[in-house]
């Protein structure tokens, strides 16, 4: 009996050794799909910030890992695991999609209030876009050939049917008065592989995000044939009309940020928070944004706890109303 509770003590007197190691531990941001989408744009973007401000833990280098499934429900439940739950230093990758996915019930019973949410880095918007050697030159041609041949054209999407890239094209579709179930979407895994895929002739139409736009146009991958925006972007994109301009009224704003699990302590979750009030404030994460094609958009801890929350509210009615809800 001695000896256990001996044993017990020393147990005990290692815990704060054990939790001291796990907050020293190097920091690292998950991307919850494959290389080279926006996803994986986000923990870059959040890398340079901290690395700028000398923050990542015990002085290393912070790591990217990639866990792709799911559209994102694979490390939505790896980081509600019990083993990874309250690892103080880990950060995962989300976007306006992830919401829309918790609002549709992809990630199971999971709720807006299961993890904790840290920063929004900044937003962009939703574009539609054609290979550059492509015959469709405006919005109104890709309208065109759908009207007339659905069939022959493929749209790559970034998920499956109710994804928020699927949704946008569904909008412009309904708007212009196509049924979106006569339309055939592609699903792939990420951005990345979405491009990859158009440039390979796999699928003719890319429905996604501006940032992703703005990497593969600059380098001439790509015609962005209309931005979802209230009006026309700065810099790369600054050419592209919005759907507005082209008769179909569509805006899709898409917010990007990161979150922590559910049970990191309080003092962890709230360093990281000041964290990113303190590097979003800076001058050059505002010119690193600007150059991941991103915009100002800037909420941290409760603010963009409630933001989610209200956002998760609003693409269920939206979903419900495209009868996608389950």
């Amino acid at each position: 009996m001695t000896m256990l509770r001996s044993l017990f003590l020393s147990l005990l007197c290692l815990l704060p050794a054990l939790a001291a190691a796990q907050a020293s531990a190097p920091a690292e941001c998950v991307v919850p799909s494959k290389p080279g989408g926006a996803m994986d744009l986000t923990c870059k973007l959040a890398k340079k910030g901290l690395a700028q401000e000398g923050v990542a833990a015990a002085g290393a280098a912070m790591r990217i890992s990639y866990l792709p499934g799911g559209i994102g429900a694979v490390a939505w439940h790896s980081m509600g695991s019990q083993r990874r739950r309250a690892e103080p230093n880990t950060l995962v990758a989300f976007s306006g999609g992830s919401l829309l996915n918790l609002a549709q019930g992809k990630f199971g019973n999971a709720k807006a209030g299961d993890v904790r949410w840290v920063a929004a880095l900044g937003a962009d918007y939703g574009m539609i876009a054609v290979r550059s050697d492509s015959p469709y030159r405006t919005l109104g041609d890709l309208i065109a050939a759908l009207r007339q041949h659905p069939d022959k054209v493929l749209i790559g999407v970034s998920g499956t049917i109710g994804s928020q890239d699927w949704l946008k094209m569904a909008l412009v579709a309904r708007h212009a008065g196509i049924d979106p179930k006569v339309l055939r979407f592609v699903a792939l895994e990420g951005g990345g592989e979405v491009f990859t895929a158009m440039q390979a002739d796999y699928v003719q139409v890319v429905s996604g995000d501006t940032s992703e736009a703005t990497l593969n146009a600059s380098a001439n991958h790509a015609r962005v044939l209309a931005v979802l925006s209230e009006k026309r972007l700065p810099g790369v994109l600054a050419g592209v009309p919005t759907a507005r301009e082209q008769g179909f009224d569509v805006v899709w704003p898409i917010i990007r940020g990161v979150w922590m699990g559910p049970q990191v302590p309080e003092a962890d979750y709230q360093r990281w928070v000041a964290t990113f009030d303190r590097v979003m404030a800076t001058p050059q994460f505002a010119e690193w944004r600007a150059q991941a094609g991103l915009y100002p958009f800037a909420l941290t801890g409760p603010k963009l706890t409630a933001y989610v929350k209200k956002a998760v509210d609003e693409y269920a009615r939206q979903a419900n109303e495209l009868g996608l809800m389950r």
